[in-house]
């Protein structure tokens, strides 16, 4: 069961449901939703432009005795993500996962997800460019509007909501299996070329190999040596 709060406007949607958990408010399935962040963030406590128009909702999940481990909720939340996106888009052959849960169309950005662990409960932030896209320097991005899809944000909630639910309850029931075969469909294929930027600032390059058994990304080096990726920034070339 999800419950939907609806805001004009606050500094982040993930802040305040980690307010909530914090401040024993948490409820499974609870989803805040704002038309406008003032203080939004992505990955790594990057600014995240948020302006009217784009989907800003984040929810909380309730980690139970028996879970697979809370990170994989990346994945869940990026083939969630991707279902919900792919039934919006008219076109939606160019549709691709990049791991761990960002969302491209034709090579560009489109999404963003943050997680963020407080105590039991995991909060999931989503942020989709549904009218507007920004203009980055080290990437190249898109909106729904611009792929000729005609969602609004709150459609899109609802609907991500929904979705979300169901990938949330194979995962706690058949483990993280499933919810990977799918991230795998829905990613670069194999042998793509990548970029990995580490936290340490090192870099990789190398090619998609596959999903280890934990959700990690293996890239095959060019001296055939594999690495395993559990964090970091992925640049397909």
């Amino acid at each position: 069961m999800t419950r939907t709060l609806h805001v004009p406007e606050t500094g982040s949607t993930n802040a305040d449901l980690r307010s909530f958990a914090r401040d024993g408010y948490g409820e499974h399935g609870l989803w805040l939703r704002a038309d406008r962040q003032t203080a939004g963030r992505g990955r790594e406590g990057r600014a995240w432009d948020s302006p009217v128009g784009n989907l800003y909702a984040s929810t909380l999940v309730r980690l139970a005795a028996g879970d697979p481990p809370a990170p994989t909720l990346a994945l869940v939340a990026a083939v969630a993500l991707e279902e919900t996106v792919r039934a919006a888009l008219p076109d939606a052959a160019a549709l691709r996962l990049k791991w761990p849960n960002d969302l491209l169309l034709d090579g560009a950005k489109l999404s963003g997800i943050l997680l963020e662990r407080v105590d039991e409960w995991v909060v999931i932030g989503f942020g989709v460019n549904v009218a507007h896209h920004p203009e980055l320097a080290d990437r190249a991005t898109t909106s729904l509007c611009a792929a000729g899809a005609t969602s609004d944000a709150a459609t899109l909630q609802s609907e991500l909501a929904a979705t979300l639910a169901h990938w949330h309850a194979r995962w706690r029931e058949e483990g993280l299996g499933p919810v990977a075969e799918r991230w795998r469909e829905r990613a670069h294929p194999p042998g793509t070329e990548l970029r990995a930027r580490l936290p340490d600032g090192g870099e990789w390059h190398g090619r998609y190999e596959t999903l280890d058994p934990g959700g990690a990304l293996v890239l095959r080096l060019a001296d055939g040596s594999r690495r395993v990726m559990h964090a970091g920034d992925i640049f397909l070339l």
